[in-house]
């Protein structure tokens, strides 16, 4: 037996001022949409916005359902537009924030892994890696330069 050790780096931001400016302001519109988000049952708030390739930018947020787990995550919800919309255009970026209805949420809360898988289909797609950019209401933000980062054993259409 031998032992593998998997490693990745991202990028931390003390704040959103570190923030490029066009970063700043997707994560603005992300942090506009928790307004829309459904979440009724969690009173747990996401919003993601997707940079596409062609400068077109789009916002989903989670809905939720109460026949658990039909609901949506916002992750899926902006995929989902951007391929509704621009089918043959690549998502460059997807920036994610959250806010909870009870308590103040300080720190970066990363794609659950469906939406982690999904935003691997559209890298694979297009074969390019897409920015994930993670803050929650307040404090750090995080950013990985592909979903492979954060789902090293990943599966992919090469594997069928």
């Amino acid at each position: 037996m031998k032992e593998k050790e998997l490693k990745f780096s991202l990028r931390v931001f003390e704040n959103v001022n570190e923030l490029s400016k066009e970063d700043a302001l997707l994560m603005a519109a992300a942090k506009n949409a928790l307004k829309d988000s459904y979440s009724p049952y969690s009173n747990f708030k996401v919003a993601a916005t997707v940079l596409l390739a062609n400068g077109e930018t789009l916002t989903g947020t989670n809905q939720e359902n109460a026949a658990f787990p039909v609901g949506i995550c916002a992750e899926g919800t902006a995929l989902s537009a951007a391929s509704a919309l621009y089918p043959n255009v690549a998502v460059k970026k997807i920036v994610i924030t959250v806010k909870s209805g009870t308590h103040v949420i300080n720190h970066p809360v990363a794609p659950c892994g469906i939406c982690r898988q999904r935003i691997l289909e559209y890298e694979t797609r297009f074969n390019n890696n897409i920015e994930i950019i993670l803050m929650g209401e307040e404090g750090e933000v995080y950013s990985v330069a592909t979903v492979k980062d954060i789902l090293p054993l990943n599966f992919s259409k090469e594997d069928l």
